[in-house]
């Protein structure tokens, strides 16, 4: 990587925000106007006199659901991680979600189609809902893997961006002096992070949490993640157990670094920790999360 792209990523991250809201809204802008476009083109063969802000309103009225449904879907994403280790037990999870991402979908779009069309006292509504619902169904389900899809990519992008961590190998032994007898496990207090071909420490006290990333883990540190390859399970052998605990089959969280225990409905919970970062508590871990606390 020259000299150039390094700066260029660097000055990227403040308007990280700005370009991953713009990205959807030009992905959905373009393809509802293509749609529209092509909509009134086939309704115009059958009846030239077919006014254009018709496909417009149906393809507006998709579009703005859509978008309001994406962070949803990336909260849901990571609630439910789509990884080679966990899809046998969120497959089903998501699939359930794209039907609800349907209903919501067709009910809340139709729900605008039909108040325009109110306003302007013009009859609307298709003739079968049933029909009607299964064939938005065919369309959304592949909606919704492929903004999955999209947000899996751009998430492991950026995290392959920001460096891999390894922890920190012990000092060679000075020239001419045997190697010292191997010293007895311990866990490692700092990490060696590589980000941007640049190398620094991390103390292992600094990281507030941790979240499997398939054959790697996050390490979230001061509002920066980090990968490590490693499983969640062996990472965490590496961690302080009166600091660290597991909060989630896919979350470690640093238990000084927790501000709040929000319970959720279903005896789950919400980490709120001191940087305003969320973790999520599964119930299966809360008692031992008191006892750690």
């Amino acid at each position: 990587m020259s000299e150039a792209q390094i700066n260029w990523l660097l000055r990227f991250k403040p308007w990280r925000r700005h370009f991953e809201i713009g990205f959807w809204v030009a992905v959905l802008g373009l393809e509802s106007a293509f749609n529209a476009v092509v909509a009134w083109i086939d309704l115009r063969r059958a009846n030239p006199g077919f006014e254009f802000w018709q496909p417009a309103l149906w393809e507006l009225s998709s579009l703005l659901v859509v978008g309001g449904l994406i962070p949803v879907m990336i909260a849901f994403e990571r609630r439910y991680p789509l990884r080679w280790e966990t899809l046998p037990r969120h497959l089903g999870a998501h699939l359930a979600a794209s039907v609800a991402y349907c209903l919501v979908h067709v009910a809340l779009m139709y729900l605008m189609r039909y108040a325009v069309y109110a306003l302007l006292e013009r009859p609307y509504g298709p003739q079968r809902w049933g029909t009607e619902v299964l064939y938005q169904y065919l369309k959304d389900v592949r909606s919704y893997a492929l903004i999955l899809g999209t947000i899996l990519g751009y998430r492991f992008f950026l995290l392959r961006l920001q460096g891999e961590a390894r922890v920190l190998d012990a000092a060679d032994p000075p020239a001419g002096q045997p190697p010292a007898a191997p010293a007895p496990a311990t866990r490692p207090e700092r990490f060696l992070v590589r980000k941007l071909r640049k190398e620094f420490l991390i103390a292992a006290a600094e990281i507030e949490w941790v979240q499997a990333q398939g054959n790697y883990v996050g390490l979230h540190v001061n509002g920066h993640d980090y990968l490590l390859r490693a499983t969640l399970a062996s990472f965490l052998e590496q961690l302080d157990p009166a600091r660290f605990a597991q909060v989630h089959r896919s979350y470690v969280a640093n238990l000084d670094r927790i501000a709040e225990i929000e319970p959720t409905d279903g005896g789950d919970a919400r980490l709120r920790m001191k940087d305003g970062s969320q973790v999520p508590c599964s119930r299966r871990y809360r008692d031992a999360l008191g006892a750690a606390a």
